[in-house]
């Protein structure tokens, strides 16, 4: 067990949340605006404090990284090198230039950023070098809130694959927080839904999206209302997909 919350509220926007957390597992955290997602991570975090219950944190999760909703908003440092530097502070690592570069390549970027402007690199950029801030430090445990913001498909495939990676070859515990189920719908293992500041709703991703979501203000995946679809009209069972391209083969097998 990584993170344990117990009985956790905080005042009137989260109520009695119940939550364990394994390590190398992606969990998605979903609910409309408002619902106290961000709250929720923030309190991992440890930047606000519950107003009653509890949060266990084991002691092999030592190093926690938090890409916030709009992470760009807080650059402060006219280089990109300089941003990324700024989150290596307190860890003493050695080559921390190299780490910086290491940090770039794996969100898609290159060294060739490492002098310019963050202010004025593209909005699908920015996110990227965010996201580079955070992975500087080797965190264990990856907080992201709405990380698909701000980038196009091709982007936010590769940050599909860099967290599966993530999780895979290195054993971390990344926990998301979005409205964006399709992006879920690729890369999770468990769901937590939230609906005024409660658990209404959690379970590995094909329970929690055979549940119509709309009543919690959250549509479901493109796919798996594909596939109630075809199950509704046609009386065919075609199963949930994570990807598009297997859902297409499963129909071109029915049709055949």
């Amino acid at each position: 067990m990584a993170i344990k919350l117990c009985d956790l509220s905080y005042k009137g926007i989260l109520k009695n949340i119940n939550m364990s957390l394994d390590l190398s597992n992606i969990y998605g955290i979903i609910g409309e605006s408002g619902s106290g997602k961000s709250t929720l991570l923030n309190i991992i975090f440890k930047d606000i404090i519950p107003t009653n219950g509890t949060i266990e944190i084991t002691e092999n999760v030592n190093n926690i990284s938090y890409l916030r909703q709009y992470p760009e908003y807080n650059f402060f440092h006219k280089s990109v090198k300089k941003e990324i530097e700024y989150y290596t502070q307190g860890h003493h690592f050695k080559n921390v230039e190299k780490r910086i570069i290491d940090s770039l390549i794996m969100v898609g970027l290159d060294e060739s950023y490492l002098d310019l402007d963050p202010f004025k690199l593209s909005s699908s950029q920015r996110r990227k070098v965010a996201l580079a801030c955070v992975l500087v430090s080797n965190p264990k445990v990856l907080l992201l809130d709405e990380p698909m913001a701000g980038l196009n498909n091709v982007d936010k495939t590769e940050i599909i694959r860099l967290l599966k990676r993530l999780k895979n070859r290195y054993s971390k515990t990344i926990i998301i927080s979005t409205h964006d189920t399709d992006f879920l719908h690729k890369l999770v293992d468990y769901i937590y839904v939230l609906h005024k500041g409660k658990i209404v709703l959690h379970g590995d991703k094909y329970e929690v999206f055979k549940y119509d979501l709309k009543r919690y203000g959250v549509l479901s995946p493109k796919e798996v209302e594909f596939s109630n679809i075809v199950l509704n009209k046609k009386g065919i069972k075609i199963g949930y997909r994570d990807d598009i391209n297997d859902l297409i083969k499963d129909i071109y097998r029915f049709v055949k």
